[in-house]
């Protein structure tokens, strides 16, 4: 009986530090044996992002293999585009504008952000970050904090990075990144 007690303990207390490994995001835990969508779902923090995934259709693609970076706007960065243009963008015959702009959020690699910094580091402070979606940013850094430049030259903080995700990685930004015109 007191094996079984102390092996309780023993997983009680390793699940613990399993969950304080991976932040929580959005009031929710991140676990890191689910994928993008199943913990973007819970956070309160991307409400805007998660239904913005589900009018593009990219809800099947974000729950696959991967492996995907995600910088992941938060409600608050949607919030700073101009009036209407969330709304704009989720009525169906703009789907393909919001595809384009969802996929430049989302990179084919697993990067956190001691690599992203390396790379940086390596590019003599500019990192050129090419999307699933076709765009090229800019990522740099800081002191700790990531930025990335997109099309436009509009600059996003990464707020929370190293969220691990069973198919990949999300960080979370404070501005949503645009495509250049």
């Amino acid at each position: 009986m007191k094996s079984l007690k102390i092996a309780t303990a023993i997983l009680a207390l390793s699940t613990g530090m399993a969950l304080a490994e991976n932040p929580m995001v959005g009031g929710a835990a991140m676990y890191e044996d689910k994928n993008i969508v199943e913990n973007a779902v819970n956070s309160k923090d991307h409400t805007t992002l998660v239904a913005a995934v589900q009018a593009a259709g990219l809800v099947e693609t974000l729950q696959g293999e991967g492996p995907f970076t995600v910088f992941a706007p938060t409600n608050d960065a949607f919030a700073k585009l101009p009036a209407g243009t969330v709304e704009t963008l989720l009525k169906p015959e703009n789907k393909d504008q919001l595809v384009k702009i969802l996929t430049c959020h989302v990179v084919a690699a697993d990067a956190m952000s001691d690599a992203i910094m390396k790379m940086v580091d390596d590019d003599k402070g500019a990192h050129p970050v090419k999307t699933v979606g076709g765009c090229e940013f800019t990522a740099m850094y800081e002191g700790d904090k990531i930025m990335i430049k997109d099309g436009q030259g509009n600059v996003a903080n990464v707020t929370i990075a190293d969220v691990k995700q069973s198919n990949g990685v999300i960080h979370v930004i404070d501005t949503v990144l645009l495509p250049a015109m």
